[in-house]
C-alpha cells in the first residue's frame, strides 16, 4: 500500500485559514465527512478524544492527527497546508503542515505503518519545505506522490 492509495487529490487542502486546533480539526472532520460518508461531529469528537491523550503536534510545524473509527471501511487520509496554528505542538512551535489519518477500528499494524509512513515524508526537510513554497492543491499532490517511494 502506498500514500496514494489512501490519499486522494481531492482530499488535499492548500493555504488554510484556520484560526486554532479546534478550527483545524473541524475543517478536516468536514472534508473526512463528505468523503468517508460519516458523521463530521463523530469524527471530530474522536479527534478531540485522541488529542486529550495527547498532541499529534509532532514538532518542526507538522502535526498527524489520526484516530481509530468504528464503521469506516478503509484507511482515510487527508492532508492540509494552513496558515500557522497553535496545535499544542511537543517543541511548541506552530504548525502549518497536517495529515489526518482514520482507520477502520479493526486495522491493525497498516495504522502504525502509515503514520510512519506520513511521519517519514514531513521529517524530510526538503519535502517540507518543498510542501510549504507550493501554492497549489494540486502542486501538494504531486510532490507528497513523488516522495511516496515506499510501500507503507
Amino acid at each position: 500500500m502506498k500514500i496514494t492509495d489512501i490519499l486522494s487529490k481531492d482530499s488535499v487542502i492548500c493555504d488554510a485559514t484556520a484560526s486554532s486546533k479546534k478550527q483545524t480539526l473541524e475543517m478536516l472532520s468536514r472534508l473526512a465527512s463528505q468523503k468517508t460518508g460519516l458523521d463530521e461531529r463523530t469524527i471530530f469528537d474522536a479527534l478531540i478524544e485522541r488529542e486529550r491523550l495527547g498532541t499529534t503536534g509532532v514538532g518542526k510545524g507538522v502535526a498527524l492527527p489520526h484516530t481509530r473509527l468504528p464503521k469506516l471501511d478503509r484507511i482515510y487520509c487527508a492532508f492540509m497546508k494552513t496558515a500557522p496554528v497553535d496545535f499544542e505542538a511537543v517543541d511548541g512551535k506552530v504548525v502549518d503542515l497536517i495529515f489526518l489519518l482514520l482507520v477502520p477500528e479493526e486495522a491493525g499494524a497498516d495504522h502504525l505503518k502509515a503514520l510512519a509512513r506520513l511521519s517519514r515524508i514531513l521529517r524530510d526537510e526538503t519535502i517540507a519545505a518543498d510542501l510549504r513554497a507550493q501554492k497549489t492543491a494540486d502542486g501538494l499532490y504531486h510532490i507528497i506522490c513523488q516522495s511516496d517511494t515506499d510501500d507503507l
